[in-house]
């Protein structure tokens, strides 16, 4: 199950490649003394676009075989296992999901809100005591 980004969170990505793509392209073509910068405009706008492509087919959070992980083009992939979390914390906003050995942060802002009531309601059903939850709640 994927727990997806909002779309206002992917799309500007898609725009600002093909901005910066547009841009490249017609400095190449356009231009008879091409400078690096020429190519930089390019390559900036393959970057977004990759990362698009990237956040579009992963999303947010991957959640299978009795794990959750937090998908990030940049940086580390983080991942638990449900059963192993001792505590769900609210903190400013987000969401700390912590075992023995590690956390694993979510921020609500980024979920689509369908996929957020799936989350929520996923977490309700751990099998954890009421003060070690924000969704004891849910059920």
């Amino acid at each position: 199950m994927k727990i997806k980004f909002k779309k206002k969170r992917l799309y500007p990505n898609l725009l600002l490649g093909l901005l910066w793509t547009a841009i490249g392209v017609f400095n190449i073509l356009e231009d008879n003394n091409l400078r690096w910068m020429d190519y930089g405009y390019f390559v900036i706008g393959i970057l977004y676009l990759l990362h698009f492509i990237y956040d579009f087919k992963n999303q947010y959070l991957t959640i299978e075989s009795g794990t959750i992980r937090k998908n990030a083009l940049y940086g580390y992939r983080k991942k638990i296992n449900l059963n192993e979390i001792y505590l769900i914390k609210k903190n400013t906003g987000d969401y700390i999901l912590k075992t023995e050995n590690q956390h694993l942060n979510i921020n609500p802002n980024l979920i689509d809100e369908n996929s957020f009531y799936t989350l929520t309601n996923l977490l309700g059903k751990l099998n954890l005591p009421s003060h070690k939850t924000p969704f004891s709640n849910i059920g």
